[in-house]
């Protein structure tokens, strides 16, 4: 009990109601391993590092919580990502976060690659009148 009630009470000060909590903790029952400092405190704190509000950290949270077992270097890697291609704003359910590496790469990553390598070029292309 008291590595659990530590965890139950952020999860509340952050502002889930008691459903929530509950989801949250039968959905991911792993939570209650993670590390209330460095693990879970750390990666709520980069959600809100990349402009994340809380009311989305608790929409997050509560709907995937599998969130904390993600390492911070991929948290991070997924978050700065999907904030480089400008739609960190228009996903604020994050439900990019569910998606297996190879989907998100595909979704994100191969995008903003393309992207990267036409933009020259389509450039180049108005410079000579085309």
């Amino acid at each position: 009990e008291e590595n659990l009630k530590p965890k139950v009470e952020w999860l509340k000060e952050l502002g889930m109601f008691d459903s929530q909590v509950e989801h949250t903790i039968t959905t991911f029952p792993s939570l209650f391993g993670c590390c209330l400092e460095t693990g879970l405190k750390a990666k709520v704190e980069t959600l809100r590092n990349y402009g994340v509000t809380d009311h989305h950290i608790v929409r997050i949270v509560s709907t995937f919580p599998n969130l904390f077992s993600y390492t911070s270097k991929r948290l991070v890697h997924r978050i700065s990502v999907v904030n480089a291609s400008g739609v960190l704003t228009d996903h604020p359910s994050c439900s990019f976060m569910k998606l297996t590496d190879a989907k998100f790469t595909a979704r994100f990553e191969a995008r903003s690659s393309l992207e990267e390598h036409l933009k020259p070029t389509v450039e180049w292309l108005k410079e000579l009148g085309m």
